[in-house]
């Protein structure tokens, strides 16, 4: 073949479909016919001729025969785009409309089994998907048989409508005067062939192409994928060929000079809904230079239900260096259409659309319609020539929305986020698959703070807070700007993937508890020790040593220690498995009474500790008592963490370390202490554990604490106590300034001894576990982001206060019975784990205990 010859010596045989369905807004079933449309065996590449009125082509639908195909595929060019202008054809041969018509009625409804949704589910993460507004949902929507198909909700949605894209269209001509283009029709359009215009009165096969791509969102008719993309109509049929039998023919050279005209107008996408043989090599030079030119080619893959696309696509693709596609055509039920060729051995850049039964021929600026038997009928299209321009409106749609994309990422993209069909990944009928526009709009790859190169998943924990912090995260908010693998931008809540610790079973825990209590020891050496009968593990303990974890009936970790006295008014203790808050309670001699509910604040940190060992020195002075402490433990994370997608047990521990030093005093009927303790954090924050990609190291947190008892008769005792805790958090650059936590917790209670009968104790406790009063984490995060210049960056508030309280009330009543000792327990939690939601929790305990 020589450049001055045809686009094609055998075109690919095309089949164009008319349905003429009763119009009411949505299509319905109606009567079909078919017209034909799509290249035969004499060459070139050509498009159906003729003006069949609707009315031929209806009653044609009635006696047809599939033996017209053949006729009706001759007329046809090798456009896959050729398709449209059957609809023309059908007064032009009416005797031919009748067997063209068969062929139509068997492939224009094909009983399909679909292999995938007809409306692709939008894999985006709902922060970063916007939910469709209802105004996007009308009845123009609904009548465009590719938007709702593919996805193009989601991308709408988002923003993108193709404005300011320039698209392409290498074909027929276009209608000027139909307002679906009005004001978006490029200054580079032109008939390249002759001085005709753009319009085409013979052929409406450009027309068509250019509706489904970019009509206008006008509310009359339909409304193309980019319904604002600006439109570069380049006329390329050789003159009079549309007004042939054989439809519209089109010359290598000029197609050439079409590629290259798009490229000089700017167009990021060019649509080119042609095939047939191997094109000229001016052609593939000139799709050479789109590529490098950054330009994005989607060229029809033909309609002769072949094995492999044509000859003329497959060339495109060789020469376009990553930047072209290849469209084959599915149904509405996204099953491979009969007549359209398949991926075969261009598999891996073949991407299936609708491009059967595709809505709708227009007359002037609206649908064309006709009346028949009292009803009204519109018409339909098929052919992978008009797969091509919805795989053409999603490319414009992801350039507007990320213009950082190159054209070969954006022909990737939509190629790997194609909807899986037929046999499972990249297979030789489907290709790569089918258009899902939702899911090319969804995050790719890795994401990562905009600006930085801290990697988070959106999918991940961003933080699990403690105990302290009750409800906090359920209110909370921390939006920020991601990029995905692609570079492309995302408004993201990280507050999404924040989640709350799990409330402790404080009675649960108390009761199956089978800890058993040994002490030993006497003058300058005490020992006790708790072991569990049912786990053999350590827990807290109670004996000669006096109970410092409050609550040794509700003790639930294994532990020992041992006290010794050094030298006159100098002890010291150390501990497995208790806080160093026990030992100085204990060496300060408090006597406390024991609760299954209610705790003491004192021992309270406002999260799970685990693998404690304390060293506790206290020295007398005189009437007073001057105690030193040091503790290491492990924080326990209050939930599971969550990394890509997967249940972690990541960083379960985190180290910590806590110093103190308190002094006490005994003066007659009162006793008191004040303390201070620092507590430094490896990797939490009061507890809470942050993803990493947000740049904390961890805190640090002064407790300040003071008691007062007052024991005004031997079996009368009354207290109270508060801790106030003051966090500062440590972090880097992403850390803002005023990143502090304010705490508290407290207690008031009170015992009476012998109160029913000898040996027993009546008690009474209220409390508010340790809570994080006020503040929160100054995140400085991308809040904006420019693909010109860079992230936005500002400042972003954490809080961590809860808006829930917990306050408990206990009475707790112990008596020895029958060489045993029995325990009552009445109690009642208002908002439990400072959860404002949660409905109060109140109880009752009956328990006895016999030790053997």
């Amino acid at each position: 073949m020589t450049d001055s010859q045809s686009a094609a010596a055998k075109p690919t045989r095309l089949r164009q479909v008319i349905e003429r369905l009763p119009f009411t807004g949505l299509i319905g079933a109606g009567l079909a016919g078919l017209a034909a449309c799509g290249g035969g065996d004499t060459g070139g590449v050509n498009s159906t001729p003729g003006t069949a009125t609707a009315t031929a082509t209806a009653t044609a639908t009635t006696t047809s025969t599939a033996t017209a195909t053949a006729t009706a595929t001759a007329t046809a060019t090798a456009t896959a785009t050729a398709t449209p202008t059957a609809t023309a054809s059908a007064t032009a041969t009416a005797t031919a409309t009748a067997t063209a018509t068969a062929t139509a009625t068997a492939t224009a409804t094909p009983t399909a089994t679909a292999t995938a949704t007809a409306t692709p589910t939008a894999t985006a993460t709902a922060t970063l998907t916007p939910t469709p507004s209802a105004s996007f949902l009308t009845s123009e929507y609904y009548r465009s048989t590719g938007p709702s198909q593919h996805g193009a909700i989601t991308a709408w949605a988002a923003g993108a409508s193709g404005a300011g894209v320039n698209i392409a269209i290498i074909d027929s001509g276009i209608n000027t005067s139909n307002s679906e283009f009005s004001g978006r029709i490029s200054s580079y359009s032109a008939d390249l062939v002759a001085s005709r215009g753009l319009t085409n009165a013979d052929a409406d096969h450009g027309n068509m192409v250019a509706l489904i791509a970019a009509a206008a969102r006008n509310s009359i008719g339909i409304e193309g994928i980019a319904y604002a993309a600006t439109i570069t109509a380049l006329r390329a049929d050789s003159v009079g060929s549309c007004a042939t039998t054989d439809g519209c023919s089109f010359n290598d050279n000029v197609i050439a000079s079409g590629i290259s005209t798009a490229i000089a107008a700017g167009a990021k996408v060019i649509n080119i809904s042609l095939g047939g043989s191997t094109p000229s090599s001016a052609v593939t030079r000139a799709i050479t230079n789109a590529a490098s030119a950054g330009v994005v080619v989607v060229v029809s893959a033909g309609n002769d239900a072949a094995a492999n696309p044509d000859d003329f696509a497959i060339a495109l693709r060789a020469a376009g260096n990553g930047n072209v596609i290849i469209a084959g055509s599915v149904g509405s039920t996204n099953t491979i259409s009969s007549f359209s060729n398949l991926a075969g051995t261009e598999a891996a850049y073949y991407l299936a659309a609708r491009g059967e039964a595709v809505c709708c021929l227009y007359s002037g600026s609206a649908l064309a319609t006709t009346v028949q038997n009292g009803s009204t009928y519109v018409t339909l299209y098929s052919g992978t020539s008009f797969s091509a321009p919805q795989i053409t409106g999603a490319v414009a749609l992801l350039l507007q929305a990320f213009p950082n994309l190159t054209a070969k990422q954006a022909v990737q993209l939509l190629l790997s986020t194609a909807t899986d069909a037929g046999t499972t990944g990249t297979d030789s009928t489907y290709g790569a698959g089918i258009l899902n526009i939702a899911a090319a709009f969804s995050a790719q790859g890795a994401t990562s703070l905009a600006g930085t190169t801290s990697q988070i998943a959106l999918s991940d924990t961003s933080a699990v807070t403690s105990a302290a912090m009750g409800d906090a995260a359920s209110a909370a908010s921390l939006s920020t700007m991601v990029l995905d693998s692609y570079g492309r931008a995302y408004a993201a809540n990280l507050a999404t993937g924040l989640h709350a610790a799990q409330l402790g079973q404080k009675l649960t825990g108390a009761l199956t508890n089978r800890a058993q209590s040994f002490s030993a020891g006497g003058g300058r050496l005490a020992m006790a020790f708790t072991v569990d009968a049912s786990a053999r593990q350590l827990a807290p303990w109670t004996g000669a040593l006096h109970l410092a974890q409050d609550d040794a009936l509700a003790a639930k970790l294994l532990a020992s220690r041992v006290i010794a006295r050094l030298a006159p008014g100098l002890d010291m203790g150390f501990a497995f498995s208790q806080s160093s808050d026990g030992l100085v309670a204990s060496l300060q001699g408090q006597d406390r009474p024991a609760f299954l509910i209610a705790s003491n604040p004192l021992e309270d940190t406002g999260f799970l500790r685990a693998a404690e060992q304390s060293l506790v020195v206290r020295r007398a002075l005189g009437q007073w008592g001057l105690t030193l402490s040091g503790q290491q433990a492990y924080a326990l994370t209050g939930a599971s963490w969550r990394q890509q997608g997967l249940v972690s047990d990541r960083d379960s521990r985190a180290l910590v370390q806590r110093f103190g030093m308190a002094l006490d005093r005994r003066h007659g009927q009162v006793e008191g202490s004040l303390g201070v303790s620092w507590m430094a954090e490896s990797d939490g924050v009061l507890g809470a554990r942050f993803n990493r990609a947000l740049g904390l190291h961890g805190a640090d947190t002064m407790f300040v604490d003071a008691s007062l008892g007052w024991r005004p008769h031997p079996d009368f005792h009354f207290g109270a106590a508060w801790r106030q805790g003051f966090t500062r958090v440590r972090g880097a650059e992403l850390v803002g300034a005023g990143s502090h936590l304010l705490s508290n917790g407290w207690v008031v209670d009170g015992s009476i001894d012998n109160f029913f009968k000898v040996g027993d104790r009546l008690a009474l406790r209220v409390s508010q576990p340790l809570r994080v009063a006020a503040g929160g984490v100054n995140f400085h995060l991308p809040v904006a982001y420019d693909y010109d210049t860079g992230a936005v960056w500002g400042m972003r508030r954490l809080g961590l206060a809860p808006r829930g309280r917990e306050v408990d009330a206990e009475m707790a009543w112990s008596f020895p019975l029958k060489q045993g000792s029995a325990n009552l327990n009445l109690f009642w939690r208002s908002q439990p784990g400072h959860f404002a939601s949660l409905p109060d929790d109140q109880g009752i305990s009956m328990s006895w205990r016999r030790a053997f």
